[in-house]
């Protein structure tokens, strides 16, 4: 089975809409996009590479694709992340019929989250979500995100979609690997680790 990761920029309070750019997500008003660029740094960038390399196909919803296709292939040949998502497949998750212009690009059919179980019974290497904020509370909601790679940034953005909703299901996770920028991002990695249990603490139990 191939594992589904979910890479997440997210602030201390949980934001994820919109990041990269003032345009990049103004939907319900929102309007600090941007936020996450003034943290980049070479050593954020590095990291991010190492993560693309072990991708074996992209999972996207449809506004990211977009943003993607209009991007990344733009980008030289020398550039390892731009490479590596020209050449994988991408799967888009979609509620309308969008003609995908990006190469090795398909459009799932029926309902994503069963499209998506099928993508995880193939043979192949690790399947990426990027951004696609909508998409990803479809995956937690049907319980198929195995790991996390979260970059959490230090600010507080006060409004805008959540990386966490409603809909999400319970269940345990394990770090796997943590670090800070220079620039005081700490990235993080989670997998999967059985389900949530609960306990009792206070000083009348001995959990103090």
């Amino acid at each position: 089975m191939r594992k589904l990761m979910v890479m997440a920029f997210v602030s201390l309070d949980g934001v994820v809409q919109g990041p990269g750019g003032p345009d990049e997500d103004r939907e319900g008003g929102f309007t600090q996009g941007g936020w996450a660029v003034p943290f980049f740094d070479a050593a954020m960038m590095g990291l991010m590479a190492e993560g693309a390399a072990r991708m074996g196909a992209l999972l996207l919803g449809r506004k990211t694709y977009d943003m993607f296709a209009a991007a990344w292939p733009l980008t030289t040949a020398d550039d390892p992340i731009g490479a590596r998502l020209n050449a994988v497949p991408k799967y888009v998750a979609s509620r309308t019929s969008p003609e995908l212009s990006w190469r090795n690009s398909t459009l799932l059919d029926g309902d994503v989250a069963d499209a998506v179980r099928k993508l995880r019974q193939e043979e192949g290497g690790e399947i990426q979500v990027h951004g696609s904020g909508d998409l990803v509370q479809t995956l937690l909601a049907q319980d198929l995100v195995d790991e996390f790679h979260l970059l959490t940034f230090p600010v507080l953005v006060g409004s805008g979609k959540r990386l966490f909703g409603t809909g999400t299901t319970p269940g345990a996770f394990k770090i796997t690997g943590s670090t800070v920028s220079e620039t005081g991002v700490v990235i993080s990695s989670y997998v999967r680790d059985g389900a949530l249990t609960h306990g009792l603490l206070g000083p009348e139990t001995g959990n103090w």
